[in-house]
């Protein structure tokens, strides 16, 4: 049950952490054979999510530094590197009402660049933003979850919110002191 009702979360939460699809499932099901092995030292203290999140990073984490010292290359890495169009995903063709193909461009052009500043991030930062903007967690959650005060948290979200703005700035035409 626990594993029907988390997997999901656990799955976008390694997902930004991992960026590999193939390596997403096979963390995901060590996080939760981890968690049932380590269920009779759960006290409690805490909420189970939160507890379950920390095993799921600190298994990423351990996952991500045995890559680095015997890096292989998934079949996903391999064909989003390759060059044949007819292999790489495809973007919905039809418009719905009121697009237009220049609004598509610029959502494109503006996920992208939310994306690829969310990856600059350092991994405290890209991870207090994930847990409140995608995860929707309180300050409070999230100062649990990562061991640190809620001060710490704020300006963890702060800081990668401006790192963002400052991707964004050019793309919508903001000026300096101004988010979007």
């Amino acid at each position: 049950m626990l594993v029907v009702k988390y997997q999901r979360r656990i799955e976008r939460l390694l997902a930004r952490m991992v960026r590999d699809v193939d390596l997403i499932d096979d963390i995901a099901q060590e996080t939760f054979i981890r968690a049932y092995r380590a269920l009779p030292t759960f006290r409690g203290e805490s909420a189970f999510y939160t507890w379950l999140y920390r095993i799921a990073v600190n298994t990423a984490k351990k996952a991500l530094i045995g890559l680095q010292k015997d890096p292989l290359l998934t079949e996903a890495a391999l064909s989003s590197s390759s060059d044949d169009d007819d292999d790489a995903p495809r973007v919905e063709q039809t418009l719905t009402d009121g697009e237009t193909p220049e609004s598509v461009l610029a959502s494109r052009q503006i996920a992208e660049t939310v994306n690829a500043a969310i990856e600059a991030l350092s991994d405290d930062l890209r991870q207090a933003i994930t847990l409140r903007e995608i995860e929707g967690l309180s300050y409070e959650e999230i100062s649990e979850m990562m061991n640190c005060p809620i001060g710490t948290v704020r300006s963890r979200i702060f800081r990668a919110r401006e790192a963002i703005a400052t991707k964004l700035r050019p793309l919508l035409d903001t000026k300096q002191g101004e988010r979007w």
